[in-house]
């Protein structure tokens, strides 16, 4: 099955180069897209070069200007599966997510097991390192929120590390999500979980971004804030998959 990395930037320069020769490294030829906003650093010309350096395995969207990571993410979606993916992976280009965990989230959905896997800090063996005590609370107590609000069997819902089947990722729609900032991972697994996807969990080790800055800010944050109750409310319409029973996988 073809699996492409979905991987938005924006002031990535010196960690996008590590990020992408781990994807390239993990068994089954992963390919990667990545969505750059017009980065001020060179983010976009340091793309360009990787896409040059390995032909058909990265391929480079650029996007005029910076709008928000949800709509580089449905932007990266929609390229990805126009280009014939079969599986979508999404994952931060600032080494917080190992590429080395892609297998474990591949295996899953090529066994028919899941429609959709989460890398997941909140369940056994999954963990977060170089975060202070204030920062564990607020991301827990943000999960914890959203889960119970929108009632969702799901541990961690803030991650952004997660891999899709195509059909489960076109009933979706990404581009019909209304977040823009990191409330648009709990969005579109909300989305997930009314389309009647399999979802699984696998632990992860997510760490402290070793280059740049967090693109967290506190209109992110009140956004998410306000996007839950009102997924809760009113809830969104999406096409229902297949049961499994009917030729699901």
């Amino acid at each position: 099955m073809k699996a492409t990395v979905v991987v938005p930037t924006y002031e990535e320069r010196d960690s996008l180069p590590p990020a992408v020769a781990g994807i390239l490294a993990q068994p089954g030829a992963f390919g990667v897209l990545i969505v750059d906003d017009a980065s001020p650093d060179g983010t976009g010309e340091v793309a360009d070069r990787l896409a040059r350096e390995h032909p058909g395995r990265v391929a480079v969207l650029h996007r005029p200007r910076k709008e928000g990571l949800g709509r580089a993410y449905a932007d990266g979606f929609v390229r990805a599966l126009a280009d014939g993916a079969d599986l979508v992976f999404q994952m931060d280009a600032d080494l917080s997510h190992d590429p080395a965990a892609l297998p474990a989230l591949r295996a899953p959905l090529e066994g028919g097991k899941a429609d959709l896997v989460l890398g997941s800090r909140y369940v056994a063996s999954g963990a977060t390192e170089g975060w202070g005590p204030g920062r564990r609370l607020l991301s827990r107590w943000g999960s914890f929120y959203a889960r119970t609000l929108l009632r969702l069997p799901v541990r961690d819902l803030t991650g952004g590390f997660k891999g899709w089947r195509r059909d489960l990722l076109e009933a979706v729609d990404p581009r019909a999500a209304a977040a823009r900032g990191y409330a648009f991972q709990v969005e579109t697994t909300f989305r997930a979980a009314r389309a009647g996807a399999r979802i699984l969990e696998v632990p992860i080790l997510f760490a402290e971004r070793r280059e740049g800055r967090s693109k967290m800010t506190l209109g992110v944050a009140a956004e998410a804030a306000w996007r839950v109750p009102w997924l809760a409310l009113f809830p969104p319409s999406v096409r229902r998959l297949p049961s499994p029973a009917g030729g699901r996988p």
